[in-house]
Order: C-alpha cells, then sequence, then structure tokens
C-alpha cells in the first residue's frame, strides 16, 4: 500500500508507518490540525475509535466496520484497513498523494506512481490506462475496467467508461483494485476496479480553493465547502477547467460539480444523497503516423481539423445510500443509482447519443467469530440497468450534423450477486474464497438504418469463482496469494464498427502472489501474477480510428508490479527531532503479454503496452514545508503497435521536476516542470491487425516541455 501524505494530514486519517510508493509525491508536513465548529464535533459518533493499520487491524481482531465519523463513507485511514483485507494487488491513493502538489487535471495525476497501471493522456482529459493489459486494444475512453464513485457504478450499463466525469480535485483517496481483486464490489474483470471517493462533512475542510495555471493556455480554478450540523453533513465541489492544448485541434473546457449530503438517522443508520454533474467541450486532434508524432508532436491529423472533430458530453448522476450498523460488526448498505449522459460527438460521422443508466446495490459485510476464530464475510447483489438511444448522422465540414444515417437503441441489463469469506484459521493467516455470478443480456434493436446496422441480442450466465490466502507477518508486513477466475462481455463502445453479437465473453484465470508493507523509513508493494486468457476480446482499429470487435483464440498476460519507497538520507542540514529527508519512491510495471498458439497469430506479442516501464522520484523534504527534487518516466523499449508484430512505437525518457510548499497549514503552493528535455515521444497507439510495417495514423504523441503552478487555500 502507498501512504505517506496521509500519515502527515489530519489525526483522524494518520497512521504510524509511512505505506508505500503512491503517496511520497506528497509533502513533508507537520500533522495538521483542523478546525471544526461545536456543532461538528458533536455530532460525530465518539465510541468509534480511529482504526489502526491495516496489518495491525488483521492481527489484532479489530473491525474494519468501525467508522470514526462518516458511517457509509469510511476516511482515509478506516479505507485503507480495508482495502488491506484483500489477497492481492490494490492500492490506496489519498488525495495528498497529488492535489498539492500536481495540477490534478487527470487519472495520470492520482495513478501515475501505482505500479502495474498504465496511464498516458492523449488529448484533453482523454487517457489511455489499462491494467494488467486490460483493453490493450481499446486506445479511446475505457472497457475491461469498473469505475465507481463513492462504490457506485458510473459506467454505463454495457461496461463503457468514460474519463471526461472523473474531477480528480473532488476526492479524498482513490481506490485500485487490479482484476479480481475488485471482488468486494462485485467487479470481476481482467483489469479490476478503480473507486473515487469524495470527502463527507466529517473529514472536509469548511472551505477551499485553488487557482493553477500553466503552458498551452491551461487555466483552472476549484472552490468546495464542507461541514457538520446536527445529525446532517455535507460536502459540494466545483471545477472550471480550459486549456489550448499542446497539440492543434486539442482546445477544450469543462465544468465539473459533486456533491453529496448526509443525515443521521440514528447512531446506527446513515442515508447519504449523491449529485454530479459534468459539461465538456473538446476537439480532437486525432492519431498520426510515427514520423509526424517524433517530428511534428503538435500537428493534428487533417481529416480532424477538416471535419472539426469533437467530443462534448452533459452528464447527470443521482444516488442514495444507506448505510444500517445491524449489530457490532455487521454493516448492511444499500442504494440506488440513475444516470443521464448526451454524447455530442462528430468524429467520421456525427454522434448523437443519449444514454440512461439505473440501478440499485446491497451490501452486507459481518465481522464474527465462528468457533473461536475470526470471520469476515461480504455479500452482495448489483443490478445496474441501461438504454443507449444511438443516432449516428453524416458529419460535415465544420463538425455541421448532415442526413441521418443509423438510429438504433442498444438495451444493456446485468445482474450480479458476489460473495466473499476471509476465516482466520491461524491468529494472522486468513483463507479467502468468494465467487461472482454475472446474468448479463446486450440486445441492439434497429430502427433506420443505411450503414448495415443489425438487430441481434446476446445472453451471458458467468460464474467467477477465487480462493486466496492472506498472512499478517506482522503489524506492518502482509504476504497473499490467489487464484481467481475473471469475466468481460462485450461493450457497445460508440467508435466500433460491426457487430458485438459476435464476439464471446472473455474469460480468464489469474494466478497472483505478493507482498505488502512499511516499515520507520521504507515500504514496499510487490506482485507476480500470470493471467491465461480465452477469447481475449480486441478491438482492432480498422478506420478512422474505429475499431472492430474480435476474440482472440488464447493469450498470456503477465508481469510483475513493483512499487518501493525509502528515505535515503536523513539530517542533511536540519537535525533534531523532525530532520529533513531524502525520499525516494519508484514504481516499476512489467509485462509480458502475447498469443499463445493462436490460429492466426501464433506466439506473437500482444501489440499495446510497453514491457517494461519506470516511474521514479528523488523528493527533498525539509521540515519548514519546503519540497523538491527530479523525476523520471522512462520505457526503455519500444512495443508493438499491431498484432502481426510489424510496426513499433520508440523508447523514450522524460523528465521533471517539482518545488512546492505545504506545512499543513491553510496555504499550500507548488511549480512543476514536466518533459523539461521536450523530448518527442509517442504516449500511446491504437492496435490494428496486420500493418505490414507501413507507418500509419495510428500513433498519439505525448505533450511536449510544459510548467504548471497553482496555490491552494483552505481553513
Amino acid at each position: 500500500m502507498t501512504d505517506v501524505a496521509s500519515a502527515q494530514s489530519a489525526s483522524s486519517e494518520a497512521t504510524p508507518l509511512p505505506p508505500v510508493v503512491v503517496e511520497q509525491t506528497a509533502v513533508p508536513a507537520k500533522a495538521k490540525t483542523k478546525k471544526k465548529s461545536a456543532a461538528k464535533k458533536s455530532s460525530a459518533p465518539s465510541n468509534v475509535a480511529t482504526a489502526p493499520s491495516a496489518g495491525a487491524a488483521a492481527s489484532q481482531g479489530v473491525g474494519t466496520t468501525a467508522r470514526a465519523g462518516s458511517l457509509s463513507v469510511p476516511n482515509t485511514g478506516e479505507a485503507r484497513d480495508i482495502i488491506q483485507q484483500t489477497p492481492g494487488g490494490v492500492e490506496l491513493v489519498p488525495a495528498s498523494a497529488y492535489k498539492t502538489s500536481t495540477p490534478a487535471t487527470t487519472i495520470k495525476d492520482v495513478l501515475d506512481y501505482v505500479p502495474g497501471v498504465f496511464v498516458q493522456p492523449k488529448w484533453g482529459d482523454d487517457t489511455r490506462l489499462s491494467i494488467r493489459g486490460s483493453s490493450l486494444s481499446r486506445n479511446y475512453h475505457l472497457r475491461g475496467l469498473q469505475l465507481y464513485m463513492d462504490g457506485i457504478p458510473i459506467n454505463t450499463a454495457d461496461g463503457f467508461g468514460d474519463f471526461q466525469e472523473i474531477d480528480p480535485t473532488a476526492y479524498r483517496y482513490v481506490e485500485v483494485y487490479k482484476g479480481a481483486n475488485a471482488l468486494r464490489y462485485g467487479a470481476n474483470s481482467l483489469g479490476g476496479a478503480i473507486n473515487f471517493v469524495m470527502p463527507t462533512g466529517y473529514d472536509a475542510d469548511v472551505f477551499g480553493t485553488r487557482i493553477d495555471v500553466g503552458s498551452f493556455g491551461f487555466h483552472k480554478m476549484a472552490v468546495s465547502s464542507g461541514g457538520v450540523s446536527g445529525p446532517a453533513d455535507y460536502f459540494i465541489t466545483g471545477t472550471w477547467q480550459e486549456v489550448d492544448g499542446f497539440r492543434d485541434h486539442s482546445w477544450g473546457e469543462s465544468a465539473r460539480g459533486s456533491m453529496n449530503v448526509g443525515y443521521r438517522l440514528s447512531e446506527d443508520v446513515e442515508t447519504r444523497f449523491y449529485v454530479n454533474g459534468n459539461w465538456v467541450r473538446q476537439r480532437i486532434p486525432g492519431s498520426v503516423t510515427k514520423q509526424s508524432a517524433l517530428t511534428s508532436p503538435e500537428t493534428a491529423a487533417a481529416s480532424n481539423v477538416l471535419l472539426d472533430q469533437q467530443r462534448n458530453i452533459d452528464t447527470l448522476h443521482f444516488a442514495n445510500k444507506t448505510t444500517i450498523r445491524l449489530a457490532p460488526g455487521t454493516l448492511l448498505e444499500v442504494g440506488a443509482f440513475t444516470s443521464d449522459r448526451h454524447l455530442m460527438h462528430p468524429i467520421y460521422r456525427w454522434l448523437d447519443y443519449k444514454y440512461n443508466d439505473y440501478g440499485g446495490f446491497a451490501r452486507l459485510t459481518d465481522e464474527s467469530q465462528i468457533g473461536g476464530y475470526r470471520n469476515r464475510m461480504i455479500v452482495g447483489a448489483n443490478i445496474q440497468n441501461g438504454t443507449v438511444a444511438a443516432k449516428q448522422y453524416t458529419d460535415l465540414a465544420g463538425a455541421k450534423k448532415g442526413n441521418l444515417l443509423s438510429d438504433v437503441d442498444n438495451d444493456s441489463t446485468n445482474f450480479s450477486f458476489y460473495a466473499e469469506n476471509s476465516f482466520y484459521f491461524m491468529r494472522d493467516v486468513a483463507l479467502v474464497a468468494g465467487t461472482q455470478y454475472l446474468n448479463a443480456s446486450r440486445e441492439a434493436t434497429v430502427r433506420y438504418t443505411t450503414v448495415g446496422d443489425q438487430s441481434g441480442e446476446s445472453d451471458f450466465n458467468l460464474w467467477s469463482p477465487k480462493v486466496g490466502l492472506l498472512w499478517d507477518v506482522d503489524r506492518s508486513w502482509q504476504v497473499f496469494a490467489n487464484i481467481s477466475r475473471s469475466a468481460e462481455i462485450p461493450s457497445f463502445g460508440e467508435n466500433t464498427v460491426g457487430s458485438p453479437f459476435l464476439a464471446e465473453a472473455q474469460r480468464a484465470t489469474t494466478y497472483e502472489i505478493g507482498t505488502r508493507g512499511d516499515r520507520r523509513d521504507y515500504n514496499w508493494d510487490l506482485s507476480i501474477y500470470r493471467a491465461e486468457i480465452d477469447n481475449e476480446l480486441q478491438c482492432i482499429t480498422v478506420m478512422y480510428n474505429a475499431c472492430s470487435v474480435t476474440n482472440a483464440d488464447s493469450t498470456v498476460h503477465q508481469g510483475v508490479e513493483a512499487g518501493f519507497g525509502a528515505v535515503i538520507a536523513k539530517a542533511l542540514l536540519v537535525g533534531g527531532r523532525k530532520p529533513d529527508e531524502l525520499w525516494l519512491r519508484t514504481a516499476y510495471t512489467f509485462n509480458d503479454f502475447f498469443f499463445d498458439g493462436d490460429s492466426k497469430w501464433g506466439d506473437n506479442t500482444l501489440p499495446g503496452a510497453p514491457r517494461h516501464m519506470v516511474r521514479t522520484e528523488l523528493l527533498y523534504k525539509h521540515p519548514s514545508g519546503v519540497y523538491f527534487g527530479p523525476n523520471i518516466e522512462w520505457v526503455p523499449e519500444a512495443y508493438y503497435v499491431d498484432n502481426a508484430n510489424t510496426l513499433k512505437t520508440e523508447a523514450y525518457a522524460i523528465w521533471g521536476t517539482k518545488l512546492g510548499f505545504d506545512n499543513g497549514g491553510p496555504i499550500t503552493a507548488y511549480i512543476e516542470g514536466r518533459n523539461l528535455s521536450d523530448e518527442h515521444y509517442i504516449a500511446s497507439a491504437s492496435i490494428a491487425g496486420d500493418l505490414k510495417g507501413v507507418d500509419s495514423a495510428v500513433f498519439e504523441p505525448g505533450n511536449g516541455r510544459a510548467f504548471y503552478a497553482g496555490v491552494q487555500y483552505k481553513w
């Protein structure tokens, strides 16, 4: 686990040891004392102590259902205790790891130091994200990974995900569950799940604001407020952002807002309402040839400029979650949600899509004893249904809507049941077993077409079991292992050609072993895994970055995810009880993905992800709150962009630096430089079948030299 800065923040989130890798970006700081009103203090439960670190919680039998503030939303320390009950690769990234030291604009700012995660921004908020090789061939938006806000799904019902609804500024912490380790929420895909968690009134600042500026016309402003009054609490935040963009035709502007309001009906019952809205307008520069990406990275694809290609979206989410403490150690959570999205997306066609998704969930967590042995059980069910009214028009020059080409209703239904049980047959060793059942259907009804759309329906009934071991070696050291099955069914997507009904469900068996821990001056996180996959879903680029969904035969994804952080020097300039420190942190990912005797591609390397990726930072931290240091992102080997292995990207190394101030007080500030050598490099690429070595327009160049600065104030 990764968490250094959270240990330096509010006392309700403090831990005695600095956890692993992700958090060392945060600033060295004195423990901050948060001012709270008398009403705020009196409304918080007084009979629950803050939980210790995960290893201690497990070995001492401290229940992870304990809550020091909100009953429905764990604070950072409590969430860390819960996530570390997982016998597999998981990470918790506190907001203090990135919010005060970066512009916090993309999901890359959040996940940059999480090993096993390949995350590269393309343009605006769109990002290439893959965990353990999930959705390698989908170079736009997201598939194979579940996104949640406070445990409530934000993917569309068919599994499609969208980064444009993510505001890194809004969250208290982010949970990353890799692969089938996301069973706690009933998610069970190869990539796993990411849960973005907002503050509540119990752990929010009364008022906060930030202003950020940077290269390529970047401007951002955010405000937030939170508090408690009697049994009620609230948190609300809003962010406005605009950017001209590094590349031509990559201008964007957005406004995002999120709010939650909780009400304590009794000491053991709390209900919480959520609202999230987004307004996003974004131009698309498009993919270019390798030569163009490396010699003229600012240049946009000519067709994107001619058609004025864009991706504009309006979204509105409503949800409720009610938590009931049935008994000491037993929590029941029930909730419902609905989402409306309107996508206005002129590309090679003018896409006008209206999404309506709705559903509900129930989850029971029980911590008790069986025959004198400690036991932890989670049982839950999810329903998520949705309809997409998908209309496509001809796209005339200048993003003008032409004649109607097709009108299709895409309907998705999903019901899943899941259970996971951790039985401590020894004081410090748990046997973990679980399963998920998924019943899903996808149906397309063609109302009008001139482009060959076809009606169709697919149904899926899939079981995915899991078994593992979790050993708490001591209070701050864990060893784990698991074997799990995962399942993923085709999504409609928005940019596919051909019928998804021709594709089969992707199935995988994953073997994993690892360890995590934190000591006073160092911490670590290591996972080694192998996933054997049948019918891996690929979305092969065919034209204009649209893709055709197909299944591979057998494939293998295996790799190493390693995170490490350490104080390599102390008292360089300042000694005493709080000396200055020099922190090193590193996230290393090794990817070995390949076809396994495929009838067409043999044993070729799977395209789309680098074999090695290193992200490292050396940060000097002064007890006054000043910090500074360099960082490096290094991809030492090029990777293929087609199944035939005929065309590659280029290896690259870029470096940056940051200087900031954070002493735990009301004012923080930072200055950050990125890609200071102004390297021309390829950040990501679309995936094709066989490019025959011909340089093709499938490459996305990374940003050039950039500088950012920001100031935050809170009280």
